[in-house]
């Protein structure tokens, strides 16, 4: 008897979410974008986002065929643009060696670029019906306090104990639902914060409850110091408007993004715009920070106003002067959108 099942199912019976975009239909290009954009993104913010990519690239073959471009545009907000990037790399593989659709076999799908383990369980699970277990951040959670699991989910031992728990609890049928329903407990009412164990279907045998844990489980990640880094951006607006935009390289942060040019500091920015195009002086707009995972980015841009457009920026594949229309169809990080969209407000 899977009594930890049981009375989950129940619960989402009554309480689950059986209305998001990515269950109607369930199929496994849905559910696959879905699992990927709700990677450390929560659902209220992933479902206009989902909508509007499904309606652009509506199957695998679609997404496999559109541009890096095209594909950037359609993530630009959500961050993390590494997982656009490995689904559009999956999808040209499937493509290449699965007939145009996501190979139904654990070990191939977990083996696509951005899928892993969990969610490739995700996907069978909900899809397909198959009995495989996931372990995404939610399920972490639940999991943790239940069994009262102390220690960081990230250490190896830690997640080969979640993930022997996972597979128990993980019935054999029903488990689209069961899958489903483990999320939903972990988003709605087994929260990081603020947990509301009163309506909790688990809570009669919850180890964390019982011995006053729930704060406490799961582990978190032992904390460090940000360090800050500095840059200067360049924005090189032509008389017409136009924003001269550079396509960063393959490697590092906001890695094939389209973003402003960048500079060390003063010198180095100067030296960069005037061979980038003919400008005047520049003006010092308010600077921002924006957070990454392991540093902050302090930002200090730079307006370069009536720039005059050369033969060296024509002549470069990863340079582009762009007006608000070709800007909105680009793939940029959110904070240079940002910056673009209030400029005018600013200056």
């Amino acid at each position: 008897m899977n009594r930890f099942a049981d009375v989950l199912l129940a619960w989402f019976d009554r309480h689950g979410r059986h209305d998001l975009p990515w269950q109607h239909p369930r199929d496994a290009y849905r559910v696959w974008v879905s699992e990927i954009m709700l990677q450390q993104t929560q659902v209220a913010t992933v479902t206009g986002y989902f909508q509007r990519f499904i309606a652009a690239l509506p199957n695998l073959p679609a997404l496999a065929a559109a541009s890096e471009d095209e594909v950037f545009a359609l993530w630009s907000g959500l961050g993390y643009y590494r997982r656009a990037r490995f689904l559009h790399q999956s999808a040209q593989l499937c493509v290449e060696r699965h007939s145009g659709r996501l190979p139904h076999d654990f070990a191939a799908l977990a083996a696509l670029p951005g899928i892993g383990r969990s969610t490739a369980g995700a996907i069978l699970a909900q899809a397909c019906g198959q009995r495989v277990p996931i372990l995404d951040g939610n399920v972490k959670r639940v999991l943790a306090r239940y069994h009262g699991i102390h220690g960081y989910p990230g250490e190896r031992a830690v997640e080969l104990a979640l993930w022997q728990h996972a597979d128990e609890h993980t019935p054999a049928a029903r488990v689209a639902d069961y899958t489903q329903a483990i999320m939903d407990l972990g988003a709605t009412v087994c929260t990081r914060t603020k947990p509301d164990c009163a309506t909790c279907p688990l809570a009669p045998h919850c180890v964390a409850l019982r011995d006053g844990l729930v704060d406490a489980l799961p582990t978190r990640k032992p904390g460090k110091a940000l360090p800050t880094r500095e840059t200067l951006m360049l924005v090189l607006r032509d008389h017409g408007g136009r924003v001269l935009l550079q396509r960063r390289g393959p490697q590092g942060v906001w890695a094939g993004l389209w973003s402003l040019p960048e500079a060390a500091d003063a010198k180095a920015a100067a030296h960069a715009a005037a061979g980038l195009a003919r400008v005047a002086d520049a003006l010092a707009l308010p600077a921002f920070t924006h957070v990454f995972t392991h540093y902050r980015l302090h930002v200090t841009p730079w307006l370069y106003a009536h720039a005059m457009p050369t033969a060296t920026v024509a002549d470069a594949p990863d340079l582009r002067w762009c007006d608000a229309e070709a800007i909105a169809a680009l793939g940029l990080p959110t904070p240079v959108r940002r910056l673009l969209l209030h400029i005018n407000d600013i200056v």
